[in-house]
């Protein structure tokens, strides 16, 4: 049984002279393995995404929720940016 697939693709001209270049330049034996690396890129950056979620935004939302004096305004982040950020040197 195969453990790939053939596809058709179109991509902007722009993207299918980058995709032909790194072949060339010698980085991927083909055009296939360039987007299979871009697909794996684009995947693990997914994943990452989808952790941050889970593990940091999700908590600090129920966090927030749950005692809602914990949070900050907009004006009162504004400042604490502008505090931090414009100090004199």
């Amino acid at each position: 049984m195969r453990t790939t697939q053939q596809m058709s693709i179109t991509l902007p001209n722009d993207m299918a002279d980058a995709v032909k270049a790194r072949v060339r330049m010698g980085d991927y034996a083909s055009e296939s393995e360039v987007i299979r690396e871009g697909l794996r890129a684009l995947m693990a950056r997914e994943r990452a995404l989808e952790s941050w979620l889970h593990q940091q935004v999700g908590p600090a939302f129920d966090a927030i929720q749950a005692d809602p004096s914990r949070g900050l305004s907009a004006d009162q982040v504004r400042a604490h940016l502008a505090t931090r950020f414009n100090k004199p040197a």
